[in-house]
């Protein structure tokens, strides 16, 4: 390429080279035939101009792909002029009488391309680059966390990921942040719930000083043994990262333990995220009630509006001396106001439009994060990245767990949970309830649920039923059985103990010919048509075919009715990604 056919090619958009491919959901490039490139953007090289080569010698095409770029129309280069007693060209063969493509507006092209992004800042560090995560997959380090998480990710089902800041001290220039020594605890947590439908997502907060007691915890060890962490109680939540060498899937374990809702995956990172993230976004907006000068973040910000990006982003996220009580409920709604206004900024149209900025992004973020096997391939964080770019940012909403002092200390140092709020925040999220107000689309599998409970009921002395207890409180399986016959007169029933493995919501599994049975201890026990699993039938110690009931984490108590709620309840202080706020 010479001179001057080089300068018309830098003055391209790289914006506009890149086309999506709805059959992928992913971005291609496509350049003229007369500069062939590889479809992946990379580090900034030098022009001809300046010592570097020619760009396919820079840049080799991937195999398979050059032909078809060779084919492209050359939308750069203009065509040679025809004279003026010259016949007009005849058209290509094929595209006689076709309308000439429209092209896309530049805004159009920018909401395409940080589409994907539009999640909380941890996330954004796994999914703001996807376009080139598949070659990157080597930066991403991966935890096997067994059986606290699941092995894949579905499209079609809800999911709830965990998202977990550390305040180990890592990298250059975070000697500042995070206790000095940490071994890397669970700092900064926020339970991540994304709807079925994907019309809205929860963003749970978890204070890191409420106190807990953390399960035992398997944990895979180098050598590709399972060693088992006992567990400890009346702990800091902080403590089931790290502590003894407790992995992520530890405070997974933990979070179940305390919410009754089971995460499916994780998404761990350090200081460097927030720092990356909010520099390659050009800053996010913030907006202060008064003026902060904090010398132990060194934070510095006038009152009203601030853009902040790198070190300053990290310090206003970090400090808590600058807001309310000082305390880390505070920070957490300060860091809530944050994440949403860096939603915000990703659903602009003026953010990641440079490929190579892009790539820089990607490259540097992916190194910054951490996440279970289970999504560890780039596919799936691609998959991951188009599902919660569907959700709009004025349905996700912020929450944190509801708290009260803890009342063993006369310092006020930590919190409990509130167990007289908690738990219906706990079973909105757990039964897929927006705390939005969302138009709910009426859905196949619901109505085949409540078709469940139409039909004809048997006698209550004709039900035949074992009972598991599969997570609910220790003694609920032979307390339920005890009720089922001197209350109600379901006489044939036994306690089957413990179930193999624990299930967020109980179950009651039945066959065919039992489906009166079922219905009838449905009424009896205020069971859902969810909670009706036609299956198959097995036998009892009498060698009678009957039904399994198996009692969830949802299991309130025997005769206390489990209809799972259908509208969230009132909180205080929550909050909306489209909404702007004043740290305060």
């Amino acid at each position: 390429m010479d001179a001057q056919g080089r300068g018309r090619a830098d003055n391209i958009d790289p914006a506009d080279q890149w086309v999506l491919n709805p059959d992928t959901g992913e971005y291609e490039l496509r350049l003229s035939s007369s500069a062939p490139q590889s479809a992946v953007p990379g580090p900034r090289r030098p022009s001809a101009g300046r010592g570097g080569g020619r760009a396919s010698e820079r840049h080799p095409a991937a195999p398979g792909r050059q032909q078809a770029r060779e084919a492209a129309p050359a939308e750069t280069v203009p065509a040679p002029r025809r004279r003026r007693s010259a016949p007009p060209d005849e058209p290509p063969p094929g595209r006689r009488g076709r309308r000439p493509e429209k092209k896309k507006t530049k805004t159009k092209k920018v909401l395409m391309w940080t589409g994907g992004t539009m999640a909380l800042v941890l996330i954004g560090v796994g999914t703001a680059g996807y376009l080139v995560l598949r070659h990157l997959e080597g930066n991403v380090t991966t935890t096997d966390v067994g059986s606290a998480g699941k092995n894949g990710f579905s499209k079609d089902e809800a999911f709830n990921i965990l998202i977990i800041g550390t305040d180990k001290r890592t990298g250059k220039g975070n000697e500042g942040y995070g206790d000095k020594g940490s071994i890397g605890h669970a700092d900064t947590n926020v339970l991540l719930h994304v709807s079925k439908d994907r019309t809205n997502a929860t963003a749970l907060s978890i204070p890191r000083d409420m106190i807990v007691d953390v399960p035992d915890c398997p944990t895979k060890q180098p050598d590709g043994s399972t060693k088992v962490i006992p567990g400890t109680d009346h702990e800091r939540f902080n403590t089931s990262l790290g502590q003894f060498g407790r992995d992520p899937g530890c405070t997974m374990r933990t979070v179940k333990e305390v919410t009754g809702i089971q995460p499916d995956h994780f998404m761990m990172a350090d200081f460097n995220a927030v720092k990356t993230l909010t520099t390659a976004v050009g800053g996010v907006d913030v907006c202060l009630e008064h003026a902060v000068k904090d010398k132990a973040s060194h934070l510095d910000l006038p009152a009203g509006e601030s853009t902040v990006e790198g070190e300053d982003a990290l310090a206003f996220v970090r400090t808590r001396h600058a807001w309310g009580n000082k305390g880390d409920l505070d920070r957490i709604k300060v860091q809530q106001q944050f994440l949403s206004s860096l939603m915000r900024k990703m659903a602009s149209g003026d953010t990641l439009t440079d490929p190579t900025k892009l790539y820089d992004l990607a490259d540097a973020a992916t190194k910054a994060l951490t996440v279970d096997t289970g999504i560890g391939k780039v596919s799936t964080l691609k998959d991951v990245a188009l599902e919660l770019k569907k959700v709009p940012t004025k349905n996700i909403t912020f929450l944190t767990v509801p708290v009260l002092d803890n009342p063993a200390e006369k310092v006020r140092a930590t919190v409990i949970v509130n167990k007289s709020t908690a738990p219906e925040i706990f079973d909105a999220i757990n039964n897929d309830v927006s705390f939005t107000a969302v138009k709910k689309k009426q859905k196949a599998d619901k109505s085949a649920a409540a078709a469940r409970l139409k039909g004809t009921q048997s006698e209550a002395s004709e039900v035949r039923v074992r009972v598991f207890n599969g997570g609910a409180a220790q003694g609920s399986a032979g307390e339920t059985v005890t009720w089922l016959q001197t209350s109600v007169g379901v006489l044939k029933s036994e306690n089957a103990a413990n179930a193999p493995t624990d299930i967020p919501k109980t179950t009651l599994e039945y066959a065919p010919d039992q489906a009166p049975q079922a219905r009838k201890l449905a009424a009896l026990m205020g069971l859902s048509g969810a909670a009706l699993k036609p299956g198959k039938s097995f036998t009892n110690s009498q060698g009678m075919p009957t039904m399994t009931l198996t009692l969830g984490k949802d299991f309130k108590g025997a005769g206390v009715p489990l209809t799972a709620p259908t509208k969230a309840p009132d909180v205080e202080d929550k909050s909306t990604a489209d909404k702007i706020q004043c740290a305060s």
